[in-house]
């Protein structure tokens, strides 16, 4: 028995064959997500070697010390938090929806909702905010070491994180308008013909 093959149907049965493992590559990306929560058992391991040092010298500490020891331990936060943010951000958009958490009570309201350029903009925010914490942990060391020279490039870098993070959201904010305008328009355009 001979089965003959049209070109048609050898054309689509590659193309779905492709098409399936395209699809299917997308598990590739797991183990990055996998490294990212072995990250985070790292940031905790220093935030709490950070917190235990400073527990033990917390009374030979000034103010501005202290409020640097502070800040440190606010920084490993929010860089916690955008790897956290990361890897369910990009587990959920490009690999598979986390349905365990679906209906928990304690899902955050953003999971499953942070879209790709949402991503960008909490990362550049995380960014800023750490940048930030860098930039007032020199000020309050100020009487140690200030090289106005790398102080300068800090700011202009910090600067440059924050110029970034408002023409994100502006083109964010242009595109949801755009997207909207479209919307009504193919809206009216429905209306109209009925």
């Amino acid at each position: 028995m001979v089965i003959i093959i049209s070109k048609h149907d050898a054309k689509h049965f590659i193309e779905d064959n492709f098409e399936k493992l395209l699809y299917a590559s997308r598990w590739l990306l797991s183990p990055l997500y996998i490294i990212l929560i072995i990250v985070l058992i790292l940031i905790l391991f220093k935030f709490v070697s950070e917190v235990i040092s400073f527990i033990m010298i917390m009374s030979t500490l000034d103010m501005n010390d202290w409020i640097i020891r502070v800040l440190e331990l606010l920084d490993l936060t929010l860089v916690a938090n955008l790897v956290l943010i990361v890897a369910f951000s990009g587990y959920e958009n490009f690999i598979s929806k986390i349905d365990i958490s679906e209906d928990h009570i304690d899902r955050p309201s953003w999971m499953g909702r942070l879209d790709f350029s949402g991503l960008k903009l909490k990362i550049i925010g995380s960014v800023v905010a750490i940048s930030l914490i860098e930039l007032l942990q020199d000020f309050l060391n100020v009487a140690t070491r200030v090289d106005p020279n790398i102080e300068f490039w800090r700011i202009m870098l910090h600067l440059t994180f924050v110029i970034t993070g408002v023409a994100f959201a502006a083109i964010q904010v242009l595109s949801e308008k755009r997207h909207m305008m479209k919307s009504k328009e193919e809206f009216i355009k429905i209306e109209n013909d009925l």
